[in-house]
């Protein structure tokens, strides 16, 4: 199996949504972006498929060890080597790939944020760096474009924190700001026990609204010059805001139910944003 081929198979595996942005791109980009993915697989799996934190960060020192390896030309994992091409065309740095493992390294560390500054500092190391690597991959012309490219990666980390409330508090985690949870009158006994109740409706309304408005700040900031190139993105956009309201419309019962879309419906989504470049509000 070739480095590509890994990659691919990584990102089809995953079922993403991302996945669905990548199928409208020519083949250099697709490759680029495939990688790019895959690595964020699979430094995020050396936390989440790993039960024990001492391996998870060996895992993870390993993987430091091997960007020193891909930048002088020596990789030995297939994601590393499929990346290797694409660093020069795109712009990706070993600074910014290492932001990425920062923000996964901190799961290891810390399971609560206790405003929204700090969480929203952990929000670019494992999202903002992502949707600014992206930005190259994909092309630009305008440099604002990077300002898109980083809150929209923030919105859709956001995105997925409302999602995987139960998930992540069944890891022992809590992603929602505590000072949040004071200002709704939430315990953080009451998420992690999955105690649902109108406060904690009303706490996920909250930080559902914050998330689109971080939707609306990205595409606001997107120039007109790059918006033809940044279609990916806006696919990505597309497809997680209609998640964000179809978990509204589940009135937020995310404490014991994952709420997804279908794939036929990311594919009609991504097709329809790949034809018209909007994104419904």
């Amino acid at each position: 199996m070739s480095p590509d081929e890994y990659c691919r198979q990584k990102a089809a595996a995953s079922g993403s949504s991302f996945y669905y942005a990548f199928l409208f791109l020519p083949p250099e980009r697709r490759r680029a972006i495939t990688a790019l993915y895959a690595f964020c697989r699979e430094v995020d799996d050396a936390v989440d498929a790993v039960h024990e934190p001492q391996v998870s960060a060996a895992k993870l020192a390993w993987w430091r060890n091997e960007l020193g390896n891909l930048f002088s030309g020596r990789a030995e994992h297939p994601v590393a080597q499929a990346l290797q091409p694409a660093l020069e065309p795109f712009g990706i740095t070993q600074e910014r790939l290492g932001e990425i493992i920062s923000g996964m390294e901190m799961d290891l560390t810390q399971t609560r944020y206790l405003d929204f500054a700090a969480l929203e500092h952990y929000c670019y190391l494992v999202a903002g760096a992502v949707g600014l690597l992206a930005a190259g991959i994909f092309g630009y012309r305008d440099p604002r474009t990077l300002d898109y490219a980083r809150t929209l990666g923030t919105a859709f980390q956001l995105t997925n924190i409302v999602r995987d409330v139960g998930e992540d508090a069944r890891k022992g985690r809590i992603y929602l700001p505590l000072d949040d949870l004071r200002r709704f009158d939430v315990s953080a006994e009451d998420i992690l026990r999955s105690r649902p109740s109108e406060a904690f409706r009303a706490l996920m309304a909250f930080q559902a609204q914050r998330a689109d408005t971080y939707y609306a700040q990205a595409l606001a900031a997107l120039p007109a010059v790059d918006r033809r190139a940044q279609r990916p993105g806006l696919i990505m956009a597309a497809i997680y805001r209609t998640l964000l309201a179809e978990i509204a419309r589940d009135d937020f019962r995310v404490l014991t139910h994952r709420t997804s879309l279908t794939p036929l419906r990311k594919l009609w989504i991504a097709w329809k944003t790949w034809l018209t470049g909007r994104v419904a509000a």
